[in-house]
């Protein structure tokens, strides 16, 4: 098993990689050439930007058993396809009882967003936020162990 993040924009690398080199896990980091990450555990991999570059770079690498954290459904539904867990940055573990309900959601969201709607942006993070992810990616590791 190891941990792939597809980071372009994510606010838990830095503890996925504290919590994956507690565990001995191996990590992989995906981002594209506008992100710079550095890491003296996780391997970075940065591709070049362009639509989903990254998303294709990571599924190329998954495997069943993997720990995918990503923010994106059509990302979570490629990596639960190949049999591997995925995880959002707010610690919802994604699986094919919500995927279809998170994916409407989206496609909603966007077809309102073409059609002139202004929908509000994200909350602020918060503390509460990384103790959701935390407890949910500890969950994740001990059901496999």
């Amino acid at each position: 098993m190891k941990i792939l993040i597809d980071a372009d924009g994510c606010p838990v690398v830095k503890q996925t990689i504290e919590i994956a080199k507690e565990n001995k896990i191996e990590v992989i980091v995906f981002c594209d050439t506008s992100h710079i990450i550095n890491s003296d555990y996780a391997k970075i991999v940065t591709v070049s930007k362009g639509a989903d570059s990254v998303d294709f770079a990571l599924v190329n690498q998954v495997s069943r058993g993997d720990i995918v954290v990503t923010q994106d459904y059509g990302l979570s539904a490629m990596v639960l396809s190949k049999g591997s867990k995925p995880i959002t940055q707010n610690g919802l573990i994604i699986n094919d009882s919500n995927l279809t309900m998170l994916l409407t959601t989206r496609y909603e969201s966007k077809k309102a967003r073409m059609a002139g709607a202004h929908l509000k942006g994200p909350k602020k993070r918060t503390n509460e936020n990384d103790k959701a992810f935390i407890d949910s990616l500890n969950k994740l590791l001990n059901d496999w162990y």
